[in-house]
């Protein structure tokens, strides 16, 4: 997969449509009855490794991984801890803060709102939110809903711009509103016309937040409850807005000063105000749920099945991203659909099979970013076909 764009070093919000897998990119369940035991067996045994190099290549104290099958219930496996001081280990149902991920939530809210003839993929930007991209070659006259969905919008990515990292670094509990970060973005010349190229900017899905609200009268975060979390029985899934503590239960969440790597001090950055990643971002959620949200949507209990294929249409982006959804390609021939995500001291991978009947998700206790070796062979450990 393409390579994931980070937000500042304050808030480290990696939104991209994409980590690291492939070709670009607790208790444990029952072995299945028609895998034999010695296979099964040599497969924990893999995916177990592969748990433990994730968590060392992210430099994070713990990572817990969870698999979802249907007809074949659940395997839970993780290593390390969830919180250095106490030594307590990863739970299963603990919060955590699942950054991009709530992108999918997002771009299915809008889709919703587009079957529904309450706005249209064609409409741009400026007919719902006048005036408010304009400036250094930016006009939301040119920009359409459909762009700002599949990423080729050729917004400039607020989380790039420098001053706000500073200010982010120094008040990481600062409420910022999504206005504001828009204007950040807009005092930067477009990365390139409107439609002309793809490019992943957190500036378009906060964008989007704020047309859900002009449309429906709500917060996305309201719509996002109604049409997605409570259908899909996300009981573990939630928007913070501007409160700054995770939900119990819930471990700690951990950076480097400097950078993972770098034998700089580990801090402890498990409370934040995430309105600065807004509606490309804030979501906290469960391993639970995230195996649940990605087969809810694929089986169209959320978007309706035209909807869905415009999610998973990624001929704008030569193959990197859809809507709020990208294809993970492993090496076997199998192509799985998801997205990944990082906000300060958190990362996490969500995936499916396109018949939404095997799932997996896993998380990091860190600032990580994607890349890793060890999610590759997790992936293929669980999803290629053994012989």
């Amino acid at each position: 997969m393409p390579t994931a764009a980070a937000l500042t070093a304050a808030l480290a919000l990696v939104l991209s449509g994409c980590g690291a897998a492939a070709t670009e990119p607790g208790q444990d369940a029952a072995p299945r009855a028609n895998a034999s035991p010695g296979a099964e067996g040599g497969r924990d045994g893999v995916l177990r490794a592969a748990v433990r190099r994730l968590a060392a290549q992210g430099d994070a104290p713990g990572a817990a991984v969870l698999i979802r099958r249907e007809g074949g219930g659940t395997r839970y496996l993780a290593s390390g801890v969830a919180d250095v001081r106490s030594g307590r280990r990863i739970h299963r149902n603990d919060h955590f803060r699942a950054g991009s991920l709530t992108k999918t939530v997002i771009a299915a809210v809008t889709l919703r709102l587009a079957a529904q003839g309450r706005l249209g993929l064609g409409d741009t930007v400026d007919e719902h939110l006048p005036g408010l991209v304009r400036g250094q070659g930016n006009d939301g006259r040119t920009i359409t809903i459909r762009q700002l969905l599949n990423q080729t919008s050729g917004l400039f990515d607020y989380t790039a711009d420098p001053v706000l990292a500073r200010q982010l670094s120094a008040a990481a509990d600062r409420t910022r509103t999504p206005a504001s970060l828009v204007r950040t973005a807009v005092a930067h010349r477009p990365d390139f016309a409107p439609g002309a190229g793809w490019r992943y900017s957190n500036t378009n899905y906060v964008l989007l937040g704020m047309v859900v609200q002009r449309v429906t009268g709500h917060s996305y975060a309201t719509e996002a409850r109604r049409d997605v979390i409570t259908p899909l029985r996300l009981h573990g899934t939630s928007f913070p807005g501007t409160r700054t503590t995770l939900p119990d239960p819930h471990g700690r969440a951990y950076t480097r000063d400097g950078g993972a790597g770098d034998g700089g001090a580990r801090r402890d950055v498990t409370d934040l105000n995430p309105s600065s990643a807004g509606a490309a971002g804030e979501l906290i959620s469960t391993l639970g749920d995230l195996t649940r949200l990605l087969p809810g949507l694929l089986r169209g209990k959320v978007v309706p099945r035209a909807e869905l294929r415009q999610m998973r249409n990624t001929s704008a982006s030569d193959g990197r991203y859809g809507m709020g959804l990208f294809p993970v390609r492993l090496a076997c021939g199998v192509t799985l659909w998801g997205h990944n995500g990082e906000i300060n001291g958190s990362y996490a991978l969500a995936v499916t099979a396109p018949d939404g009947r095997h799932s997996l998700a896993y998380r990091l206790n860190s600032t990580a970013g994607s890349g890793l070796t060890a999610e590759t062979s997790l992936l293929e450990a669980e999803f290629c076909p053994r012989r």
